[in-house]
């Protein structure tokens, strides 16, 4: 398959699509001028890229609350007062 056939498959820019093939994380086959994937290498490539369940518990908050705080929302060394210096003065 051609470069446009193949970035239609990943949903990825021809850019993205060369970054893939330079780092090595996707076969490709230059004739001429030329670059060619194999159908079933992008397919593979496909299925390396999926993502296993639990495992993007990062991106969304705990819904019962009990998860992490976010960055700059309590945590150690945080409060501006804590130094024992006054704040506002």
């Amino acid at each position: 398959m051609g470069t446009p056939e193949a970035c239609t498959r990943l949903g990825v820019t021809l850019r993205t699509l060369y970054r893939f093939i330079d780092e090595g994380q996707l076969p490709a086959y230059k004739m001429g001028r030329v670059i060619r994937l194999q159908a079933h290498e992008v397919d593979a490539f496909i299925e390396r890229a999926r993502i296993a369940p639990g495992t993007l518990e990062h991106l969304y908050p705990d819904p019962r609350g009990q998860g992490r705080a976010p960055a700059g929302e309590g945590g150690e060394g945080e409060d501006p007062g804590e130094a024992g210096e006054a704040v506002g003065q």
